[in-house]
């Protein structure tokens, strides 16, 4: 099946390519920002937003989950950061006669990035059954016509409720305690599709879903490892960090198919050397390693410490793991032959990690997407953790797991209660403060979600933020499944293909952004959010709503609640609307952790969860102890004249929000249609830079999916290798090609091949 490009599709105007840049930032990146910013916001209104981003009197950026110093700069935020808040603060509206103007079927064909650059989303609006464009609806005709479709199930579990990682912890805490009492687990949310083989690995080897290392911890470090992660362009305040670290004497290997800028060289645009010196050099050894071959090369590097007479942290080992011998085992059976095949590294250069490595009290390995979307994702994380168990590199300063977070607020989410597994003691907590018996029965992550819709098991979508069809795999499979829904609802800012994509009914329900006042009955309220490492602080957006007509997230569940479950349940709906300290105080006596939140809260930076392993190097985990694991290492593999491919963001874009067309730092301008390949691996296929070629995955269900006509850019990735953006190659990843375990979309190791296009179009 081929998806065919949208009518605007910026490939049509063929883009230029130039050589991929060696260092990221500096003052092209101030310029970027500030460009985009006014554009999209105006001066005033603009400099307003930025010199709030996070404050701690400010919001939190609607971008990555990065955290904050203890002392802000007074310009806290990247390039992308305030791409991000442009984006939010736009100027640009999306009335009702826009949608008069443009039915339905000519928006599907629009590109995602037409669709976002039209501005904010401004009224409620509805497609009727039969209707070809969206009109507006009131509020409360649109709560009663989602009320009575909810109420019209046969079962609870025929409504699934999807969540961004965008929305804040007051938000989140409602709209899982209303699935609950609606009668549902069915709470699929983004992180299923990045993190979830984190948080499988983390839980089972050290009792903790989350990283175990602060920001300061990466500043004591005296070894980096960043591992299939890229951020100058996902996380570039971590660029900063990793410079402090440098400056204190760490060292710094980088683990990645492709050569990343920000990782090569950062010219910090807060500093007079980033501005107009040379910058700052971060990775001392890169590794070039072949996608996928990350459990391989963790492999051996624990068997080479193994042999090492006094490597190991024999004390720690003893008193705080389980399974040591099992995993010994396992790890001295590998073999150089073996790893060098899997890995494409070669003998020297996983000779001088080791020495690294040895050379180092204090490991921090951090990691995203890159380690996180093969099918052996969660083994693979297991032997990063079997890693820095062995020198005792969890629960000490300086060193830990660093799993990097995307979006603002996703790990929050989780912590929350956004979980289609929840724990026991999450329900009999809500069962306690509410005195309702929440449903036992697991419900549906992403996938298994796409796929009872497909099947007709789910009649109701609902989502909080995000952009489900454009970020979900089997772009086919996804969108004919979200057609056979009865209603379809989002929760939104800003236009996206999501609304193109319809059940037989569709609302579009506009939220107030991160950036904009909440002012409820009580007042102007704030929300609070967590970060990449679990510091909770308060988001007080201050900027005019873009609309008189727009409702907070946490007023939408609310309201929404009311009108489904009656004015006298038993949860008191309209106290949490009207003044969010309510939520808090309940999230209090819920959530572990948060006791006295409302004051804690209160300080500048907020406060710290707690988190075991790191604070008392205790492990709750079954066994009581960190355990070690002993998985088969495997890797993926291409057959001849086939190559392995893995989907990624570029520098204008975050997660699918396009901002603009070109990838400065990888030299693309003015398209997005282009797939980088090795010139060697090109020349073997016949193909010169410059070529058009269509991509054609393969998969054991025998169905080809294909995405046509892009540009083939000869690039210097790793042998066997190549990339692609997303959403555009979404298309590629079926439906059933999932991580073990965590059921994460694996689209980091696609095996496909390319035709050649005739011409430069389709």
């Amino acid at each position: 099946m081929a998806a065919k490009p949208p009518a605007d599709d910026p490939r049509q105007d063929a883009p230029e390519v130039s050589a991929p840049r060696d260092s990221a930032a500096g003052l092209p990146g101030i310029g970027h920002a500030l460009r985009h910013a006014r554009r999209e916001m105006g001066v005033a209104r603009g400099t307003r937003a930025l010199l709030r981003v996070n404050q701690p009197d400010g919001f939190d950026c609607p971008g990555c989950a990065w955290p904050e110093p203890a002392t802000p700069h007074v310009a806290e935020f990247c390039e992308n950061g305030a791409k991000a808040v442009a984006e939010e603060a736009t100027l640009r509206r999306v009335t009702p006669s826009f949608f008069a103007e443009h039915p339905v079927a000519e928006l599907a064909e629009r590109s995602g990035y037409w669709l976002g650059q039209q501005g904010r989303l401004t009224r409620p609006m509805y497609l009727p059954e039969g209707g070809d464009r969206y009109e507006p609806i009131g509020w409360d005709e649109a709560f009663d016509l989602i009320a009575a479709e909810l109420r019209a199930l046969d079962s609870p579990d025929e409504a699934v409720f999807y969540t961004s990682g965008r929305t804040s912890n007051e938000a989140a805490f409602l709209y899982q305690l209303f699935a609950r009492r609606f009668g549902t687990n069915n709470l699929p949310d983004c992180s299923n599709m990045c993190h979830e083989s984190s948080g499988s690995a983390l839980t089972e080897t050290l009792g903790v879903g989350k990283g175990s290392v602060l920001l300061d911890d990466l500043h004591r470090a005296d070894l980096i490892i960043v591992a299939g992660q890229n951020p100058g362009t996902n996380h570039p305040r971590m660029l900063t960090a990793l410079e402090k670290a440098k400056a204190a004497g760490a060292r710094i290997i980088t683990v990645n198919p492709l050569p990343e800028a920000g990782m090569e060289r950062f010219k910090n645009p807060q500093t007079a050397r980033g501005l107009a010196g040379p910058g700052t050099p971060l990775t001392d050894l890169f590794l070039q390693i072949r996608l996928g071959g990350d459990q391989a090369l963790f492999r051996l590097l624990n068997k080479l410490v193994l042999e090492r007479e006094g490597a190991v942290d024999t004390a720690f080992v003893r008193d705080h793991t389980h399974g040591f011998e099992e995993f010994a085992a396992a790890a001295r059976s590998a073999d150089w032959e073996g790893t060098l095949r899997a890995t494409g590294l070669d003998r020297e250069s996983i000779e001088r990690a080791l020495a690294m490595v040895l050379g180092a009290r204090s490991i921090i390995v951090c990691w995203a997407m890159g380690l996180t979307q093969h099918k052996h994702s969660v083994p693979t994380i297991k032997e990063v953790v079997n890693f820095l168990l062995l020198r005792g590199n969890i629960g000490r300063p300086g060193a830990g797991v660093c799993p990097v977070r995307g979006h603002s607020n996703v790990q929050g989410d989780r912590t929350m209660g956004i979980v289609e597994r929840p724990t026991p003691a999450l329900l009999k907590a809500l069962e306690r403060e509410f005195g309702f018996v929440p449903p036992r029965r697991h419900g549906l992550d992403v996938v298994n979600s796409i796929r009872a819709l497909r099947d007709g098991a789910v009649r109701v979508f609902f989502a909080m933020g995000g952009n489900f069809v454009a970020a979900s795999p089997d772009t086919a499979v996804t969108e004919a499944a979200m057609r056979r829904a009865r209603l379809t609802v989002h929760v939104s800012t800003k236009l996206n293909r999501s609304h193109c994509v319809t059940g037989t009914r569709a609302l579009i329900l506009p939220t107030l952004g991160r950036t904009e006042r909440d002012v409820r009955a009580a007042g102007e309220q704030f929300v609070t959010v967590e970060d990449s490492m679990g510091v909770v602080h308060a988001s007080r957006g201050r900027l005019r709503p873009a609309s008189e007509h727009l409702l907070s997230e946490p007023a939408i569940v609310c309201r929404l609640a009311r009108r489904v479950l009656g004015d006298d349940d038993a949860v008191p709906w309209a106290a949490f609307e009207k003044d969010y300290r309510a939520i808090r105080a309940s999230i209090a006596r819920v959530i572990p952790g948060f006791t006295g939140f409302e004051a804690r809260v209160a300080r500048p930076g907020g406060f710290t969860l707690p988190h075991a392993p790191r604070d008392v190097r205790r492990f709750p985990t079954a066994t009581g102890k960190a355990n070690f694991s002993a998985d088969p290492v495997t890797h993926p593999t291409a057959p001849e004249g086939r190559l392995l491919l893995q989907t990624l963001r570029s520098h204008d874009q975050y997660n699918t929000t396009i901002y603009g067309l070109d990838d400065r730092y990888r030299g693309i301008t003015g398209g997005r249609r282009v797939v980088l390949v090795h010139p060697r691996d090109a020349g073997a296929l016949g193909l010169a830079d410059g070529a058009y070629a269509d991509i054609t995955s393969e998969w054991t269900d025998g169905t080809e999916r294909t995405a046509p006509g892009f540009r083939v850019v000869h690039y210097p990735t790793a042998r066997g290798c190549a990339a692609a953006y997303y959403p555009e190659t979404n298309v590629l990843v079926p439906l059933d090609a999932t991580a073990d375990i965590s059921n994460t979309p694996a689209g980091k190791s696609l095996v496909i091949r390319l035709t050649p296009t005739a011409g430069t179009g389709v």
